[in-house]
């Protein structure tokens, strides 16, 4: 009896150990699905703050990129005002528009594609401290030149600034300042002005103000031209014109219509060629039409100068 009894105690506690392990099990795996189910749909504590943490670090580089940006913006505005008035009253050299610091940047580039978000962010505080002194110089810079400029007076109407002919478009220029192909020979040769296509009995303008110094005969290799005396050094001159519309000695005013276009003397086909000289030396009048153009056209009419090959006389 007892026998029986001891066997009956033995099978009940196994019976409970059994269902014990049982349920552990099922509660273990249990814990373990809501854990995955858990981390799936939401953050832990350390992935919460890690999150976040990225989430921060991409804001503030957003926030840094944008101020980057807007003050390459500045700088690139500043630079080209700079660049122009060295230009044009000071006799700086001209610069290379496509090819200017492009390899530069190309390694630049490359040297970014592979550094680490920490890298990028601490080079993005360098560059933008830099930029940031270099504004400051460019801004003193430009300070001073319109001093410059403003201690000419009215010696600066006398610099020539707009296009001799309505081109608003800037579609009428065909041949630039250098050397190009001669049209009768078909060799290169040196052009030391630029050529408008405009039809015959076009306006032409006079870019600054000045007194008319020579009107040259009809039978010269240039045809019809008038040669303008603006002081400062400066003397401009409108060639292949079909009527002269001033007299030698008389005073005009920038924009004053001096003459129409033509086709006389030796010419290919009816046009004008308009040429900027500065005490006795022929300089390019691309640079010369900075009070008409914005920094885009300015550099749109200087490609357009710099692929015409054809001139017309």
């Amino acid at each position: 009896m007892d026998n029986a009894h001891d066997t009956e105690k033995r099978r009940t506690r196994k019976q409970k150990a059994v269902r014990f392990f049982v349920r552990l099990f099922a509660w273990g795996g249990a814990a373990i699905l809501y854990y995955i189910l858990f981390s799936f749909f939401f953050d832990t504590p350390h992935e919460y703050r890690m999150r976040h943490s990225t989430d921060k670090l991409r804001t503030e580089y957003d926030v840094l990129a944008a101020r980057y940006d807007s003050l390459e913006m500045v700088l690139d505005n500043i630079t080209d005002r700079d660049r122009s008035v060295f230009r044009i009253l000071f006799e700086s050299d001209p610069y290379d528009l496509d090819t200017e610091q492009s390899e530069e940047r190309v390694a630049l580039h490359e040297k970014k594609i592979s550094e680490s978000r920490r890298e990028l962010r601490r080079d993005l505080d360098r560059r933008t401290d830099e930029m940031t002194e270099k504004i400051a110089a460019l801004e003193d810079s430009y300070l001073k030149l319109k001093l410059l400029g403003d201690s000419l007076g009215d010696r600066s109407n006398a610099i020539p600034s707009i296009q001799p002919v309505l081109n608003k478009q800037l579609t009428l220029l065909t041949a630039g300042y250098g050397t190009i192909l001669n049209p009768f020979y078909r060799t290169p040769k040196s052009h030391q002005g630029v050529d408008y296509t405009v039809a015959e009995g076009s306006s032409i303008f006079a870019t600054a103000d000045g007194v008319v110094k020579e009107i040259s005969d009809k039978n010269s290799t240039l045809g019809k031209t008038v040669v303008i005396d603006h002081g400062n050094g400066y003397r401009t001159s409108y060639s292949h014109l079909m009527s002269v519309l001033v007299r030698p000695g008389q005073k005009v005013q920038r924009g004053d219509v001096i003459a129409l276009s033509g086709n006389s003397g030796l010419s290919l086909a009816p046009h004008l060629h308009y040429e900027v000289r500065y005490n006795g030396l022929r300089v390019d009048p691309v640079h010369y039409f900075f009070m008409e153009l914005t920094p885009d056209e300015y550099q749109r009419i200087i490609r357009i100068a710099q692929s015409g090959m054809q001139s017309f006389d």
